[in-house]
């Protein structure tokens, strides 16, 4: 065997070996709404804000108190919870049974890329805003600060085969799940409802990168 290749080898099942020796902890993510400013205050009253519920494990994100109806071609999804702060953009995350509730085909795709993507309706208690793009499929991904990335020996935008139910009968590898490096951010997998159920998951599960 060529000696550079056995010794890529032996590196990658090192690095496969450290990896799978740390855990990463589940977020499971259920159908939720990003909104900016103005659309809240359209859906919600001039003089709104939003209201935290309880804090979620990334850094200064929550989920609100508020919540909507999304609309599609075909259905309706009622009481979509916001999560904060406003946001550049408005996005609506959605399972790929969601979708289909609704009519539409949302691409899979990272947080923010919203090109080409299908619009929908939001209605609040206050007024409705026709989005002309936003709905997507979430892409599955770890976030990671810049110290756990280090720790993981991951770069950003990288992806990874994660092991999830580690000797339950719904074990399951996820593959192309996308590395997110950022000091904006805390060590968790996220996945949507549908994925964590398929591997019999639930919140702070350990997964492992394999």
């Amino acid at each position: 065997m060529d000696e550079k290749l056995l010794k890529d080898i032996l590196e990658d099942l090192k690095l496969r070996q450290e990896r799978s020796a740390l855990s990463v902890p589940v977020g499971i993510s259920n159908r939720h709404v990003h909104l900016t400013k103005e659309d809240f205050k359209t859906l919600f009253g001039a003089d709104a804000d939003d209201t935290q519920l309880k804090p979620v494990k990334q850094p200064g994100q929550y989920a609100c108190n508020e919540r909507v109806t999304v609309e599609g071609p075909k259905g309706v999804l009622k009481d979509v919870r916001m999560i904060g702060p406003y946001r550049k953009y408005s996005q609506v995350e959605v399972s790929l049974g969601d979708a289909r509730r609704l009519g539409a085909e949302p691409p899979i795709r990272d947080s923010g890329k919203l090109e080409n993507s299908p619009g929908v309706r939001l209605v609040g208690p206050k007024g409705s805003v026709t989005m002309k793009q936003g709905l997507i499929l979430s892409k599955r991904h770890i976030h990671f600060n810049v110290k756990e990335g280090a720790a993981f020996k991951v770069g950003d935008g990288q992806e990874v085969r994660v092991l999830c139910g580690r000797g339950t009968d719904r074990e399951t590898i996820f593959e192309r799940v996308l590395c997110r490096v950022s000091d904006a951010y805390s060590l968790e997998l996220h996945l949507d409802v549908e994925e964590a159920n398929a591997a019999g998951l639930k919140n702070c599960d350990p997964a492992f990168i394999v």
